[in-house]
């Protein structure tokens, strides 16, 4: 939404209301010093507005919310063109899961031939009312993915993650993953957060009851390999090559993972 210039259109001259800008302005030019410092304080309240208010400076607040509490989920949104090309026809019936899932379901329900169901792993509480109609068609739902998902398993084509695993322990991760591939029949794709590059927003470490847990690659590499899940190389090049095209750079971790049967 562009923000309205307010008095954009009155005059220097018409004083009206402000009998001292007249005053002002005759005093602008017998004293220099004067309009020096107008131009300095006019400098410092555009660089606080640059850090602050919308408009032209909202890609400042972008890089600013890459490098910080940047959204996986939002990752995954960005990356559906590339998903499409990775997977073809495993988008046919998808499941995602993770925090602000309406959105994403929203977004995949919008691609041709492509089902989606959401599962949000926390409160919805302040959900709005689109959110709030995919529950009640059923399409979301709420559940604890600490526990066994309610769905048969190979239920879904594609099975993706995000902003969910990140909060939970090694002890619940050797449950929850392999729970998670097996409601999967093509693939599992793990969107992570990258360590030392992002942190979890203040408002979401009372929601998840705990701090983020920035993992490495090597990390989960051989969490996977602990829990017998394998990459999916196919997919995961395919989807590298069509990110190399458009010169696309993930600012999370990106894993691909073969289903369990």
């Amino acid at each position: 939404m562009s923000r309205r210039q307010v008095g954009s259109t009155r005059r220097v001259g018409d004083s009206g209301s402000f009998p001292f800008v007249g005053a002002l302005h005759s005093k602008s030019r017998s004293s220099p010093l004067l309009s020096i410092c107008l131009v300095l304080v006019g400098a410092c309240l555009l660089i606080g507005y640059a850090f602050s208010g919308p408009g032209m400076f909202k890609s400042i607040r972008e890089v600013s919310k890459v490098t910080g509490d940047y959204s996986c989920t939002s990752e995954v949104q960005r990356a559906i063109p590339l998903l499409k090309n990775a997977y073809g026809d495993s988008m046919r019936k998808v499941l995602h899961v993770g925090p602000e899932t309406c959105s994403v379901v929203s977004t995949l329900l919008k691609e041709e031939e492509t089902e989606a169901w959401g599962v949000e792993p926390y409160d919805v509480e302040d959900a709005d009312s689109h959110c709030k109609s995919l529950l009640h068609k059923g399409l979301v739902r709420v559940a604890d993915i600490k526990f066994p998902l309610p769905y048969r398993s190979k239920s879904f084509s594609l099975v993706i993650v995000s902003d969910a695993l990140d909060y939970l322990s090694p002890k619940y991760l050797n449950k929850t993953v392999p729970e998670l591939a097996r409601v999967a029949s093509d693939g599992l794709l793990l969107f992570a957060g990258n360590p030392g590059k992002q942190k979890a927003k203040v408002a979401e470490l009372s929601k998840f009851g705990r701090p983020a847990k920035m993992r490495s690659s090597s990390w989960w590499n051989r969490f996977f390999s602990q829990t017998n899940l394998e990459e999916n190389e196919a997919a995961s090049k395919k989807f590298e090559k069509a990110a190399s095209k458009i010169s696309y750079t993930p600012a999370c971790q990106v894993f691909h993972l073969k289903p369990l049967h």
